[in-house]
This record gives structure tokens, C-alpha cells and sequence, in this order.
């Protein structure tokens, strides 16, 4: 064994300039060497890859390496290459090759150049690779990712289901190693059952990433405050992570047009854009990727200093995976996840048609999600808690490192609400989930209860002084002590462990928290108020200064001050401060057209009262939204300059009438020029259109409503004003 050791240090040294290994890195490495089922359980981060290509580089044959992604396989290839001269020491095989690169791969193999062959599992099942993987020596097969064999785990793949039958049908006796960088007991079952490895060396690290602060925020202007994030850290590295690949988008734009290097990334994309944009991450051309889970799988890159959820994942699992992103290297990781309930309920429907077992399965993740989410206890332990690691809250590595820590939620004794979930429990027969129990303590006759007679119970309601989201808190709380705990395979019925057993004998003094209640939380202070109609100026001193300015400009050039800028325009402008032209096109109701036209005096004199009331602008108030990219505006601008029937117009964009008369009026209202005189003239009298224009030249406002009461609804229609009330706009405004 010394030799091997130290064979193993030389070869670290010598293939990765490493002086010693990580962990159980040296362990793991030996116990694949002789030939053992290795599995192995180790967070991101942790030094996992080194544990099968070491034992690949100096072993006899060919390491088969099953991944489940392209852009990982040709990630990790490129790693390996970078370590050896010769690039034929490791390759991948998949559909992304062809028929030339194919015969190069399998010839590189049988010459003995290659030492990793890294491919998918569905070319696993191909029955012209299997017999090629006959005719070579295969040195062991490692399974990445492994946690993709189980339904119970954050990534299912069914293909992977068939790994096992594949191994046997070209050697039954190669060894098998499983990696993966999260598991929860239960997944871990599903994966050595799957691949028979009941007589597995297994290794686990500890799942706890002490330089990682956790932090969960109420979903408010989830997009003011991530931008506002960015900009406070500037230069880092960072991803954020959505469920749909529409979001992505979305969000990409958003952070593009106010100024931030951000990529979108998904699925959707063809292979040349991801790799493009993965490359442009890596290489420090992007700060941001934007992306679905389709992002981040084997993607080495240390610096990563913060992972934001822009949705709450399906899974804890999930959670975890993609947390670990942030902070490889050791240094700050911030993880920020935005929730809202609405959310976990889309995420519910989305299930529905699928089979009663997988909804279930779906369901319970879900809810650990939740309960992560809500809870008021440290989330490093909520979440180690859940992976089958206990943490020390007061002392742990980390202890310090999440919002619920720093900002402690208020406390209780639990020592009697424990008693009575325990007493309940057990009276129950422990049959029952925790939705369930919630309703039985708090006395809630559900048609359910009923059936069981449970209503019946001297326990029934005992704890009604008390909500039964507080009684979720408690059984929340009860499960992390390990009082009690989740039967995942009766899909989350509730029993007490022996702990409670001893706690129920000899009660002792228990802290409790409470959760987070974000459903009643009101929008978040640091969230400028939103702008409109209606809305009212955050700085009335301002306000009544641009009001001043706006008077006096509309009298310079003959017009009513409206025509100049609307009072939510206005207020918007004394809300935010804006400084700059691309600032002054952000607000309310001021397109470019306008912003040119008339915001150079309202931003000198916005800049004069800045600087003389010292006043600090919200970091958030260039967030510009991004633009409506349906061509909606353009096409009806078009047709308007073809003279085309405004009813022709509406009818191509499948609007009604009144639609299309909204849509110009946000069109000339924000200060683009459109002429429909033409179409006025056909329809409108022209002593009609005279006493409009008069009215609204001497008018304080330009209501449609106002108008119509002083020249009168006998008279004209509410679709005349409006009409003329666009073109007065467009020719004295615009």
C-alpha cells in the first residue's frame, strides 16, 4: 500500500500539480484502484472529478465516465486536456459527433491513447458502442451525476434506470463507481439499489459550505432589487436562475438594457449559442448568466460570488445543486432566493396529468421547499438537516452565515407544543401527514377528520389557541431536532423517532421560532413606489418646481402644460431624480421623442435640486423595462403613415376599435408623432374638429371626460374626443 501511496502523490503532483489531496479524495482513489463498488457523496466544490480521473490516468484500459450533459462532457474533456500533452487522453461520445470524429474517438481507444471516455447514457444503450466496449479493456465505469438514477432526486433521468443492464451486457464484472454532489438518505438507497453496489465502499464528505450566506426574500420587484444587487457589486461574477425559458429572456434583456454584461442560457438554444455563452461566462466577457437548470452542471468556475433564484427551485435537492455554484474557491457566496406561495402553486399545477406517484413525489419535494422557505430557524441547519447532517447552529462552521441567524425571528418556549405534536402523533397512530395534523391540534373540523372520528379525540383542538401555521413551524422545528420524522416512501406520513420517544419521558426546555409569514409582509421599503396615474410624488417640494417649469414652458410656446408632460410623468420624476437623457426616456410616459423635445431644462433643473438638498437617489431608479419586442408599435405607426383605415389596422392586429385607440394615445402620449388627420377628416366635421382644438388650447387638463362634459356628450362622442385629443397632441406636443 505504500508504494500506491506513494505512486498516487507522485501522479497527483505530476498530472495535476497538486501536493496533496482533498479530504477523502486519497480514499475513495484507492478503494476504486482495487477494483471495489466505490460510491461517493461530496458537495460541489469538493474535489469529486479528481476521484475517478486519477484512478483513470493510471489504470490499465479505458475509464467509462456516464454524464448526462453535453456542455459538461466537453467541459470536463477540456479540463483533462489541459493537464496531459496528449489530447487524446480523454474524449466524449455523443450525438453532437460525426461519423469522422467517431472513427477518430474509437481509434484513439484502441491504440491505448485514451484514458477517459465520457459519454451519455442513452450511447450506452447503442448496440454498436456496446460491442465496441467488448472488444476493449474497460477499467471501471464511473456514474456522475448519479443522483439522475432516482425519482426521488432533483434531476431524474429515466435513462439512467437502464445503466445497470448496460455495464452487465459488456462486462458483469467491471467495477461500478456513483458520484454525485447531492443526495439525501433516501436518494442514496435508490442509487446503490439501482446499480447493485449493496457492497459499495461509500464515502461521504460534509455537505456544509461555510462560506455560503443563504438568504430568502419576499418576491417583491424581484427584478429592481437584483439590479440593484448587481450594480452594489459591481465586476463580480454571478448566475441567476429561472424556471422558464421565457423568464431567462426576460430577465436577460432587463439586466442588458440597464447596463449589466448579462447572457441568457437554455435548453432552447441550439448548441453553438450555449457553448458561446458558457465560454463568454467562463472567460469573463459576461458577469451574469441567466439561465435554467440547464446551466451550471459540472461548470467549474470558482469565482462565482453569488446564485440568485429568481424562482424557488422544485427541490431542495435542486437547491442545494445550484447553490453550490457560488463561492468554489472558498471565498464569498451569496445566495439570494426569491419566494412567493403563487409560485410552489404554478409549480403544482404543472403536475397535474402526470402519474398519481410522480405528483406525489413532486408534492413532497415541494413542500421541504416551503418549509425552507418559511422557516425562522437557521437555514444551514434546516438544510444540512434534510441531506442527514446535523449542524451546531451556535458554534457550527457557518453558524453565522444566513438571514435567519443575523435577523433572528421571534423566539418561544416549545417544550409544551412539542409535548402535544408528540401526544397528537401517537394518537393518531402516526398515519398521518403534517397538513393533517396542523388541522387536528388546532381544531379544524375538516370533512376528512370527520370521516376518521378523530373530532371524537380528547386531543381534538387542543391547540386552538394557536394557528395552524404555527403548528407547522413546530412540526417544521420538531423534525430538524430529529423528534420526529418524514416517511418519504408513505409520501411524507410523519412518525416519531426514538429522540421523541425520550423527549416524550423526560420533557426538556425547546426554543422555538417562528416562520416567516411573507404573505402578509407589505411591499418592501426599499422598493420605490411605482409610478402612474394617480400615484402622487414622492418629493412634493420637487414636484411643485417641475410643476412651475412646465408652466412656464407651456406658455413659451403657446401650449397647455400637458402637452408638455403629464402630472404622472411628473411625479415619477420627483419620485426617482433623474439625471441623464437614457434616466429621462426611463420615466413614465416620456418616450425618446419627448425626452429630446422638452427634458433638457426639467434635468438641469432636477440635477440644481439634487445637489443643493444633498439628495441620495434611490440605487434602483434606472431600472428600465425592457421593450415591447412584438412590433406592435412600429406596425401601427406603419399603417398609419400608409393612410390605412384605423378599423383595417385593428382588425390585422386582432384589437378591437378601442384597443387600437388605447394604443395610439400611449403611443402620442409618450411623444411619438403619428398623423390621423387623414381619417379625421373622413369622419369628424371639420367646425367639430375646430371647437376641440380650441377647447383643449385653453384647457387645464387633457381629459377626455372633462371635455366631453363642457362641450357636450349630445354632441360629440367619447371616440371623437379621444380622436381629436391625439392629433392635438401630436401636432402641439410632439
Amino acid at each position: 500500500m505504500k508504494d500506491v501511496e506513494i505512486d498516487l502523490k507522485d501522479s497527483l503532483k505530476k498530472f495535476f500539480g497538486f501536493n496533496s489531496f482533498k479530504g477523502n479524495q486519497e480514499d475513495v482513489i484507492k478503494s476504486v484502484l482495487s477494483g471495489k463498488d466505490t460510491f461517493v457523496i461530496m458537495p460541489t466544490g469538493g474535489g469529486k472529478s479528481l476521484c475517478y480521473q486519477m484512478p483513470a490516468i493510471v489504470s490499465e484500459g479505458t475509464a467509462i465516465i456516464i454524464s448526462p450533459l453535453i456542455a459538461l462532457m466537453k467541459n470536463q474533456v477540456d479540463a483533462i486536456r489541459n493537464f496531459s500533452s496528449e489530447d487524446g487522453i480523454a474524449h466524449f461520445l455523443n450525438s453532437s459527433l460525426n461519423k469522422t470524429e467517431t472513427t477518430r474517438v474509437k481509434e484513439d481507444i484502441t491504440s491505448g491513447k485514451t484514458k477517459m471516455l465520457y459519454v451519455a447514457p442513452e450511447s450506452l444503450t447503442k448496440q454498436e458502442n456496446i460491442d465496441f466496449f467488448k472488444g476493449i479493456t474497460v477499467s471501471f465505469v464511473a456514474v456522475d451525476e448519479a443522483h439522475c438514477i432516482s425519482e426521488w432526486g432533483h434531476d431524474f433521468r429515466p435513462e439512467y434506470r437502464r445503466i445497470k443492464e448496460m455495464i452487465k451486457s459488456i462486462d458483469s464484472n467491471i467495477p461500478v463507481m456513483a458520484l454525485t454532489a447531492t443526495a439525501t438518505p433516501k436518494v442514496q438507497q435508490d442509487i446503490i439499489k439501482n446499480l447493485g453496489m449493496s457492497d459499495a465502499d461509500v464515502y461521504k464528505a460534509s455537505f456544509n459550505r461555510p462560506n455560503l450566506f443563504y438568504e430568502v426574500r419576499p418576491k417583491f420587484n424581484p427584478e429592481k432589487q437584483i439590479i440593484k444587487y448587481i450594480r452594489e457589486n459591481e465586476g463580480k461574477s454571478g448566475i441567476i436562475y429561472c424556471l422558464s425559458r421565457k423568464k431567462v429572456e426576460e430577465i436577460a434583456s432587463t439586466l442588458q438594457v440597464n447596463g449589466i454584461k448579462a447572457l441568457p442560457y437554455h435548453a432552447g438554444f441550439d448548441s453553438n449559442t450555449r457553448a458561446k455563452h458558457q465560454d463568454m461566462f467562463l472567460m469573463e466577457d459576461s458577469d451574469v448568466i441567466v439561465a435554467t437548470i440547464a446551466f451550471g452542471m459540472g461548470i467549474d468556475k470558482p469565482d462565482v460570488r453569488f446564485v440568485i433564484h429568481y424562482d424557488m427551485p422544485k427541490s431542495l435537492e435542486g437547491y442545494y445543486q445550484e447553490t453550490g455554484r457560488a463561492g468554489r474557491d472558498g471565498g464569498e457566496g451569496r445566495c439570494i432566493s426569491f419566494y412567493a406561495y403563487k409560485d410552489i402553486e404554478k409549480l403544482e399545477k404543472f403536475m397535474q396529468g402526470k402519474p398519481v406517484a410522480e405528483q406525489e413525489v413532486g408534492k413532497q419535494l415541494l413542500e421541504e421547499v416551503v418549509a425552507y422557505a418559511e422557516t425562522g430557524i437557521s437555514r444551514r441547519k434546516f438544510l444540512l438537516n434534510y441531506f442527514g447532517e446535523e449542524f451546531d447552529e451556535i458554534n457550527g462552521d457557518g453558524a453565522k452565515m444566513d438571514d435567519n441567524t443575523v435577523n433572528p425571528k421571534e423566539k418561544v418556549e416549545g417544550k409544551d407544543d412539542v409535548v402535544l405534536l408528540l401526544e397528537s402523533m401517537i394518537e393518531l397512530k402516526e398515519q398521518f401527514k403534517a397538513q393533517y395534523l396542523t388541522k387536528f391540534i388546532s381544531g379544524k373540523s375538516a370533512a376528512e377528520i370527520k370521516t376518521f372520528k378523530h373530532h371524537m379525540s380528547p386531543l381534538f383542538g387542543k391547540g386552538k389557541e394557536k394557528d395552524e401555521k404555527y403548528w407547522m413551524a413546530v412540526i417544521r422545528q420538531a423534525r430538524v431536532d430529529q423528534l420526529i420524522n418524514k416517511q418519504i416512501e408513505s409520501y411524507g406520513v410523519l412518525k416519531v423517532t426514538q429522540k421523541g420517544h425520550d423527549f416524550l419521558s423526560k420533557p426538556y426546555s425547546i426554543t422555538l421560532y417562528k416562520d416567516h409569514d411573507y404573505d402578509n409582509l407589505g411591499e418592501d421599503q426599499d422598493v420605490i413606489m411605482s409610478s402612474g396615474k394617480g400615484g402622487g410624488a414622492a418629493d412634493t417640494a420637487l414636484f411643485s418646481i417641475l410643476k412651475d417649469l412646465r408652466k412656464k414652458l407651456a406658455k413659451q410656446r403657446s401650449v397647455p402644460p400637458f402637452v408638455i408632460f403629464q402630472d404622472p410623468s411628473l411625479e415619477d420624476m420627483a419620485t426617482r431624480y433623474p439625471l441623464k437623457m437614457d434616466e429621462m426616456t426611463n420615466i413614465v410616459g416620456v418616450g425618446m421623442g419627448k425626452a429630446m423635445k422638452f427634458g433638457k431644462p426639467f434635468l438641469e433643473v432636477i440635477q440644481k435640486y439634487v445637489e443643493e438638498n444633498e439628495i441620495e437617489r434611490p440605487m434602483d431608479m434606472v431600472v428600465k423595462s425592457v421593450v415591447n419586442k412584438s412590433g406592435k408599435k412600429v406596425y401601427i405607426i406603419q399603417s398609419i403613415d400608409r393612410k390605412m383605415p384605423l378599423e383595417d389596422i385593428a382588425s390585422a392586429k386582432g384589437f378591437s376599435y378601442e384597443e387600437l385607440l388605447t394604443e395610439i394615445e400611449h403611443i402620442v402620449d409618450s411623444g411619438t408623432k403619428v398623423n390621423i388627420g387623414y381619417y379625421i377628416d373622413e369622419n369628424i366635421d371639420e367646425d367639430k374638429q375646430d371647437e376641440v382644438f380650441e377647447y383643449f388650447q385653453e384647457a387645464e387638463t387633457d381629459s377626455v371626460e372633462d371635455a366631453l362634459e363642457e362641450l357636450g356628450a349630445d354632441d360629440y362622442t367619447d371616440e371623437e374626443i379621444r380622436l381629436l385629443r391625439i392629433k392635438f397632441l401630436s401636432e402641439m406636443g410632439n
